[in-house]
């Protein structure tokens, strides 16, 4: 049985307020179990014992968030292992840990060229790394003070993604460990 963790962009924010309870309830009618979710920010942990791939569960919740929310909710599915190697990556190693590192989660891996256009866009004392499917942001301060145009960002990525703190990248880690 394939254990995951979603991350959810958008659940409650923006004016929606989707109660966790009632989120869990729908993605088990899905035929998921041992469904859990993390803080209110949309990371849902899940089992799914019908051995279809990632790409498709993804598909799948977003179809039923579309129909049950009646708007999109993109979906970013990882494994526990996936998970792990987020949280241990430390792209940013040189700089001071008063810093926040987010991290962007992405349907796929952009391309070389993308990726260099888009570390073009660090600005003042930001700083920004790839590492496999994510995009990690180190922040001096808080994200809305950064100088770093995240629109511009997002525009060259050409698709969605979905922020998380490190640190609940690394509680989810240390929660739900590969096995």
């Amino acid at each position: 049985m394939g254990r995951y963790i979603a991350f959810l962009r958008g659940i409650n924010v923006g004016g929606h307020q989707v109660p966790m309870a009632k989120l869990r309830s729908e993605l088990s009618d899905l035929g998921f179990t041992d469904v859990e979710s993390l803080i209110n920010s949309g990371n849902v942990i899940f089992a799914d014992g019908s051995r279809r791939k990632a790409a498709t569960l993804e598909k799948a919740i977003e179809s039923h968030l579309r129909d049950w929310l009646g708007y999109d909710v993109a979906t970013f599915l990882r494994t526990p292992k996936e998970i792990a190697v987020v949280a241990e990556c430390a792209p940013f190693p040189e700089l001071p840990a008063n810093g926040t590192v987010h991290v962007h989660f992405l349907k796929t891996k952009p391309p070389a060229a993308v990726q260099r256009d888009v570390v073009a866009c660090e600005a003042g004392d930001d700083r920004l790394a790839f590492a496999g499917r994510e995009l990690y942001w180190w922040c001096p301060s808080k994200m809305m003070d950064s100088p770093v145009d995240m629109k511009a960002v997002g525009k060259l990525l050409g698709g969605p993604s979905t922020s998380r703190n490190i640190t609940t990248v690394r509680r989810l880690a240390a929660k739900y460990p590969p096995g």
